[in-house]
């Protein structure tokens, strides 16, 4: 087990990536602190994660508070005395629609879950690394991190804000122990699916060179990459997953 002895935050963990991701790191050996506004959902992947014989714990709250990380680390070091992987997975997407017509609403409040809550979660996260030597930092980002897409301006303005701020973590505490890196998405079988238009969503599958859809564990598959000791040279960068669709 490459995590063995390790702890891991994940946040948005209660379903979708985040489930997915948090049991792959379990799998291998990390404690996980569930972190999750859905409380019944962060229990369904606490009963899964403890069903593989492994250590986990619910933190319930709102990404975008910045006090609930606060709450998040506090209760991570009381669990397990140390933090050494986080992965800032949390997000949500909106109903698509010309930047114009983008209510003000809708991007302050995609700002302030997409972005401002992994800044959130960093500024104590990274802290609470440095006490025990350093650690790693995958921040979700998205293809939309890459390019633009239409009708996503405020999802696709926060995801290429992922990338930067991890850019910048990374050249912050490279001499100090801390990786960071990004992963980038394509359209991954999850509940955000279900934002895309009916009419696009039939053709989802054709945007990606390998004509279908990823699944959940070839995205924690990365993840785990990452965030395990097999990457030690790894960070700053941004790593796409996307069935090719940004080959096309």
């Amino acid at each position: 087990m490459i995590l063995e002895n390790k702890t891991a935050i994940v946040t948005g963990a209660a379903s979708g990536l985040g489930r997915g991701i948090a049991l792959k790191l379990a799998e291998e050996g990390a404690n996980i602190v569930i972190a999750d506004i859905d409380e019944e959902g962060g229990n369904t992947t606490l009963e899964a994660i403890r069903a593989l014989g492994r250590e986990a714990i619910v933190v319930i709250g709102d990404v975008s508070d910045p006090e609930y990380h606060v709450e998040i680390i506090n209760r991570t070091k009381e669990a397990y005395g140390r933090l050494d992987i986080a992965v800032n997975n949390a997000g949500i997407s909106h109903n698509f629609a010309p930047t114009a017509e983008i209510p003000l609403a809708t991007w302050d409040r995609v700002i302030r879950i997409n972005l401002s809550g992994v800044f959130y979660g960093v500024r104590v996260q990274i802290p609470a690394m440095l006490e025990t030597g350093g650690g790693v930092i995958v921040n979700m980002s998205s293809i939309a991190g890459a390019v633009g897409f239409p009708g996503l301006s405020p999802y696709t303005a926060a995801k290429h804000g992922v990338v930067g701020l991890t850019k910048n973590i990374a050249v912050d505490y490279g001499t100090q122990g801390i990786r960071a890196n990004a992963v980038g998405p394509g359209f991954i079988k999850t509940e955000l699916i279900d934002y895309v238009p009916a009419e696009q969503r039939a053709t989802l599958e054709d945007v990606h060179a390998m004509r279908r859809l990823g699944e959940v564990e070839e995205v924690a598959e990365l993840v785990l990459f990452l965030a395990s000791p097999r990457s030690t040279f790894i960070t700053g960068a941004y790593y796409p997953v996307d069935g090719g669709m940004l080959a096309r």
